[in-house]
């Protein structure tokens, strides 16, 4: 057994239920001078030292003072599969070239399509996901999901979310990210073929499918198709939405049942209300709207709303070049005007909930993997105060010290 002591403070999402709305993603259950124990991969209890009994067998102890514990951090949309980087597309764009421009000129998706491919096939695409699951680690994550959609054909695809699962993510296809080049922008056509000959392998790695419906990319009619067929071969469903424009990615998304519709940064009031009726998970990216220099998603009125939001990085080399979900948090308090309790649920028991783990990740309570993130601070509220710091000192992954 491992002993996590003295302690200034445990937080963990209150309750066992998720996704949490509304005023329950506000409620921390906060336990000072506490401790949390851990046995092999699990926690067996979580309490305040006064009250830690008389411990039987061997027992390792970490000494925790002035470090406060909160659940591991969950990253439900990440892009790690990719080769080489996008920081002429990023300095092009500090000049004033946008996003939609670069992409139709031949950069943006399609431009890390070709460095994917060559990395694929110089066999160093497994080494990139390594080091970017190494980096989202050392950030306190400790589930992640990790996307295709770099590749867009069938040898990529299948080694993306090969190394995605190797590399302990959860394997996402992202099949229609975008139309390869030698589709010459037939998406019809390149979605037949993604479909009649990448699909049938694909799900037998992938636990999701994910589609970018967006203007210049793909219509909800063609959105349909895809996840229709991805969902008859046994995949949950996520969609890329309202990035950009609305293009009827929160309908589609609740009428087939989706996990999650992700970024939102233009949804209108009748999509706030839409997510908040039904069971479709909100996954708003910050970081994404800050590094693009786009409106923030509305978090504010989906919570109010009651909507279920969960927080991700959205980790990729041309529109998010972070894997820090400590700095989503900081985000999420400044621009998005969530508390920093409603943060902390957001990347952790709503994530999970998300990726079909929050009964086992998201949580510090007995029967949960042993997750979690020490935080070199005296109150676990620095996750979100301190911008950009230093916070996380260290990282438990199913019970070992990272």
């Amino acid at each position: 057994m491992l002993l996590l002591r003295d302690l200034a403070q445990v937080a963990t999402p209150a309750g066992t239920h998720a996704p949490l709305r509304g005023a329950d993603l506000a409620r921390v259950d906060v336990l000072e001078d506490a401790y949390v124990l851990v046995d092999g991969d699990t926690i067996v209890a979580v309490g305040r030292m006064r009250d830690l009994g008389t411990l039987d067998g061997e027992v390792r102890e970490l000494d925790c003072r002035g470090r406060c514990a909160v659940p591991g951090l969950v990253d439900c949309h990440t892009h790690p599969a990719f080769g080489g980087d996008r920081v002429e597309e990023f300095s092009l764009r500090a000049g004033g070239a946008s996003y939609e421009e670069l992409h139709a000129a031949g950069g943006g998706i399609l431009s890390t399509v070709h460095a994917t491919r060559a990395a694929a096939a110089d066999g160093m695409l497994a080494a990139r996901v390594a080091e970017h699951a190494g980096w989202m680690h050392a950030a306190g994550t400790t589930t992640w999901e990790g996307k295709s959609g770099y590749g867009l054909d069938l040898d990529t695809e299948l080694a993306s979310l090969r190394a995605v699962r190797e590399h302990g993510g959860v394997p996402t296809w992202l099949g229609a990210h975008a139309v390869p080049p030698e589709f010459d922008a037939d998406a019809d056509a390149y979605l037949a073929f993604a479909l009649g000959e990448v699909l049938p392998e694909a799900a037998a790695i992938a636990e999701a499918a994910d589609v970018f419906l967006e203007r210049g990319a793909f219509d909800a009619a063609q959105a349909r198709r895809y996840l229709t067929a991805c969902k008859d071969a046994g995949l949950a469903l996520r969609l890329h939405g309202d990035q950009f424009t609305e293009q009827g990615a929160i309908p589609l998304a609740i009428e087939l049942e989706a996990r999650s519709v992700d970024h939102l940064e233009a949804t209108g009031d009748a999509g706030v209300q839409a997510l908040a009726t039904s069971d479709v998970v909100g996954v708003l990216l910050p970081a994404s709207a800050l590094f693009l220099g786009r409106p923030m998603p509305p978090a504010r009125a989906l919570v109010d709303a009651g909507a279920g939001v969960a927080l991700a990085t959205d980790f990729n080399p041309g529109s998010a070049f972070t894997e820090s979900l400590p700095l989503v948090c900081s985000l999420a308090a400044t621009q998005l005007k969530l508390a920093p309790a409603e943060a902390l649920a957001a990347v952790t028991v709503n994530a999970a909930h998300v990726l079909g783990r929050a009964d086992r990740v998201g949580r510090l309570a007995p029967g949960y993997r042993a997750d979690v993130v020490l935080l070199d601070a005296p109150d676990w509220r620095y996750l979100s105060y301190h911008l950009a710091g230093p916070v996380v000192d260290r990282v438990l992954v199913g019970g070992e010290l990272r």
